[in-house]
């Protein structure tokens, strides 16, 4: 699945139990269409894992349009005080940044294959499964 949206906060860089680092950042991805006349807005809130390479924590920053693919999944808890709750987390597979932040004047590579001929996927060309 693709989704495109734009990052909410710096991405995070933390530690599974057992050592395993992950990229953590969450997404808003922005809708719209007309009811009655009258244009309704609605923006959907990704929480995203990037397991491929942490090097990525340095560039995604808040503002960032991206488009992902990935695989996404529901999850669904109880909050400390007992109150449920729901989020959708998406398993981030491929980052490809679209235009930079709003943030950051730096030039953001407008696509997922580096000079080196890796991707942002964190492995060469040559040893994808397909």
């Amino acid at each position: 699945m693709n989704i495109t949206g734009r990052l909410t906060a710096d991405a995070k860089v933390s530690k599974t139990t057992k050592g395993k680092e992950v990229v953590n950042f969450s997404i808003a991805v922005n809708d719209s269409y007309k009811k009655d006349g009258q244009r309704v807005e609605h923006t959907a809130y990704f929480d995203c894992a990037y397991w491929r390479a942490t090097k990525a924590v340095a560039w995604l920053q808040k503002g960032l349009l991206v488009e992902l693919t990935g695989q996404i999944s529901v999850r669904a808890w109880n909050s400390k005080d007992g109150t449920a709750k729901a989020g959708i987390n998406f398993y981030t597979v491929t980052i490809k940044p679209l235009a930079r932040s709003a943030k950051n004047n730096d030039s953001v590579q407008d696509s997922t294959e580096s000079k080196s001929g890796r991707t942002m996927t964190g492995q060469d060309e040559d040893d994808l499964p397909f």
